[in-house]
């Protein structure tokens, strides 16, 4: 309950209370928060060329490419409030400079709404409110396409290797159910911490995503429009950099009442330095309606699309009820990687999702006991933890 009440506080506070004042100390930063995804890639040996990829509905899309020598590309997609950082953090410990120093030609994805992917060729996110108007749906339809097709046009191979990262494995499922004449462009999804069904979730984090309706209804009685997510530049953003790290009460309490909760407890994922150098990357912002697309795979127990409400469900779909994703139509090979201290993607949903999938060519879970739905992309020891699976089946599907 004091984990529900704080988290519906700290959003509504801080969006309502624009002037509060930000005591950023820019100058005793960690040179990695200041650095973007280019200057991190040029930092760790392996300079970016910075691509723009405008997909069908208009959105314009940021795409980053470290040339390598392997004979498929890879492309990386983020997660939640994430970005193409996310790969790049923790540097030579990261995964994507462990896979640019192996040799890898890698090409890092942005959904759109994030801080590389602000953009559309028509519509302006600070004005129209329907720029907003997406979730992951639009990602895995629109974006990923855009993406693929860009990639395999530049590198004129047939097919390419993906890694997704939570959210980034959720599009894939999409664009494989939606658009299957693109399973055969992908010659393996390896999926970390796969996100697809939300069934019977541990209390802390299924608390938080049923607050997240209740946090959007208070914004909009109070006539506030509700449409970025934890935006980049946003006031709620801002405050977490400044306060988070400030000390190391304010350190211990984002950690075991906000990070912890919702990725699951391992005290070697955030020291004080790496979380400040964290929220300069993280988050950086999504569409609400993206977020409260989760809440409904939650307390639907499905995978399917956005419910809008009787109504527009008719207009939408032609039925009051939501279409399914059909994941028989999936048949792009798809390796699952999970871990047992994941309260996100539980061992039970990712088992689930081994049982729906019609073309499974590797499961794993992580050995690691703390291992958690963060650690991924940001514990300092992946590369003992977890780049072991992700490069078995590497060798396997693009063998270098």
């Amino acid at each position: 309950m004091k984990l529900t009440v704080f988290f519906i506080f700290s959003v509504v506070a801080t969006v309502l209370q624009s002037d509060i004042i930000l005591g950023k100390n820019d100058l005793l930063l960690e040179e990695d928060a200041r650095l973007d995804f280019m200057g991190l890639a040029t930092k760790y040996g392996h300079p970016a060329v910075r691509h723009q990829v405008t997909t069908e509905d208009g959105y314009i899309l940021t795409l980053f490419h470290i040339p390598g020598r392997s004979k498929l590309p890879v492309l990386l997609m983020h997660g939640l409030l994430d970005t193409a950082d996310t790969f790049l953090l923790r540097g030579n410990d990261s995964l994507g400079i462990a896979l640019a120093n192996s040799g890898y030609d890698l090409w890092f994805g942005n959904c759109r709404g994030n801080r590389y992917s602000r953009r559309h060729r028509d519509l302006d996110p600070n004005r129209d409110s329907s720029y907003w108007s997406f979730t992951f749906h639009e990602m895995g339809y629109y974006d990923l396409p855009a993406i693929i097709d860009r990639v395999l046009n530049e590198t004129g191979t047939p097919s390419l290797t993906a890694i997704g990262h939570s959210r980034g494995n959720t599009i894939f499922f999409v664009l494989g159910s939606t658009r299957p004449e693109y399973n055969s462009k992908v010659n393996v999804v390896i999926a970390l911490a796969p996100v697809v069904y939300l069934r019977d979730l541990p209390l802390p984090f299924q608390t938080i995503l049923n607050s997240l309706p209740v946090v959007y209804k208070i914004l909009a009685s109070a006539n506030i429009q509700v449409n970025e997510f934890f935006g980049y530049d946003s006031v709620s953003t801002m405050f977490l950099r400044t306060f988070c790290p400030q000390n190391f009460i304010s350190y211990q309490f984002c950690l075991n009442q906000i990070l912890y909760p919702i990725l699951g407890f391992d005290p070697f994922t955030f020291d004080q330095s790496f979380l400040r150098i964290f929220l300069y990357h993280y988050p950086a912002g999504t569409s609400w309606r993206d977020s409260l697309h989760f809440t409904q795979l939650s307390n639907s127990r499905i995978f399917r699309r956005y419910d809008f409400g009787n109504d527009i469900n008719m207009l939408m779909y032609n039925s009051t009820s939501p279409p399914l994703y059909p994941l028989r139509r999936v048949t792009m090979p798809v390796a699952l990687i999970a871990a047992r201290n994941d309260p996100i993607s539980t061992l039970s949903n990712v088992d689930l999702l081994k049982r729906q999938l019609p073309n499974v060519a590797d499961y794993a879970v992580v050995p690691w006991l703390l291992f958690n739905h963060g650690d991924f992309v940001w514990l300092q020891t992946a590369p003992i933890h977890v780049f072991p699976q992700i490069k078995r089946v590497l060798l396997r599907f693009n063998p270098i």
